[in-house]
């Protein structure tokens, strides 16, 4: 049985089904109906749920239980900005376990990095990336300045690499108490030619390390569909072969990595999947070659938006399974690794983020 955490703009949606009967999954269990839920994920390690729940009473919240279907959620604390400053804390985009015992990450917007050292239940900012000098500067994408990637490196908590909308990449190699730009070979089209090997103004829209090769990360950018082979510090495109390089969501094979997936839209002026056809495309050699892959999926006048956290994966290789929500509240799946799809679920509300437990 295979539970999906599915974040939407009316609550959590926790479905369950069997990716391999190819029907639909049933609704589980719904938690904070009403509110906006931009990211859940539970914890293997603990067994613990996380959601990140944005109310209009409350505002954002990280909120944590053992339950999903229980009445016993609770708020997580620590993540706020420093008293004084003249930031406000806008959404909480990501969080992520780390790679040392109760160590956990959450990216927010205006762009910073919370920690956790005791599972999740208390956070604390990170303050050298807070207390970047070029901060004043920084310049938000047009869904805010957001922290939203996080790839720690397989079993060093030291080495850690994030993605900022619109600010790029940062690496650390110190468990993020120093920073510095990974950014060359990133071509930012929206920025004066004159200007665009100079800028930091660099709208990364979603970035995954290759657990096997932990030096490899695959990336989607704002226009650049791009991989790196040393850690982050320098970007090669590899989108050749798509019928757009404009996206926000993407997985990578935990199994291999030389397998990516993207879903590209037509543009930053029109986020909507081309041509009306919902494709998955995947390479298996890196971001050589592409191949689209769309058995199921809907083929004639279907024009989805699928957002950056919208896309999850259980297993690998031949195992793994893909879904993926849209913000029309369509869920798709497969159990084949992308050969084929089939509806998970039809009509929730319009979906921010979608993982399997």
């Amino acid at each position: 049985m295979t539970e999906l955490l599915v974040g939407t703009k009316k609550g959590l949606f926790v479905l369950e089904g069997d990716p391999g009967a190819e029907k639909p999954f049933e609704v589980a269990t719904r938690a904070f109906p009403g509110d906006v839920v931009e990211f859940a994920v539970r914890d293997p390690r603990s067994g613990r749920y996380f959601a990140s729940v944005t109310s209009g009473h409350y505002g954002p919240r990280v909120m944590h239980t053992t339950d999903p279907g229980g009445d016993d959620w609770e708020q997580a604390t620590g993540i706020a900005f420093p008293e004084g400053d003249d930031w406000s804390l806008e959404r909480i985009w990501s969080i992520r376990p780390g790679e040392a015992d109760g160590l956990m990450y959450a990216g927010v917007a205006p762009a910073a990095l919370f920690a956790s050292t005791d599972g999740g239940l208390t956070w604390e900012l990170n303050r050298a990336m807070w207390d970047q000098p070029t901060r004043s500067s920084w310049q938000p994408g047009a869904g805010g300045l957001c922290l939203h990637s996080i790839a720690t490196w397989p079993g060093d908590p030291m080495r850690l690499a994030i993605g900022i909308s619109a600010v790029g990449v940062w690496l650390s190699d110190d468990a993020g108490e120093t920073w510095r730009h990974g950014n060359a070979g990133l071509i930012p089209r929206y920025v004066p030619e004159e200007s665009q090997g100079d800028t930091i103004d660099l709208c990364v829209h979603n970035m995954h390390r290759a657990p096997q090769r932990p030096e490899r990360l695959f990336m989607q950018f704002h226009g650049g569909v791009y991989r790196s082979d040393d850690t982050g510090e320098s970007w090669t495109s590899i989108a050749e072969g798509l019928p757009s390089d404009f996206g926000f969501p993407m997985v990578i094979d935990p199994g291999d990595p030389d397998t990516a997936f993207v879903i590209p839209l037509v543009a930053d002026t029109d986020r909507v999947t081309v041509d009306g056809r919902v494709r998955v495309f995947g390479t298996h050699d890196a971001g050589e070659s592409w191949t689209s892959l769309s058995d199921g999926l809907p083929q004639d006048g279907a024009y989805l938006t699928i957002l950056r956290q919208a896309f999850g994966h259980e297993g690998e290789g031949s195992g793994l399974s893909l879904y993926f929500g849209a913000t029309s509240g369509d869920v798709f799946g497969s159990g084949d690794a992308g050969a084929s799809w089939f509806t998970v679920r039809e009509l929730l509300a319009p979906v921010n983020s979608v993982r399997v437990a």
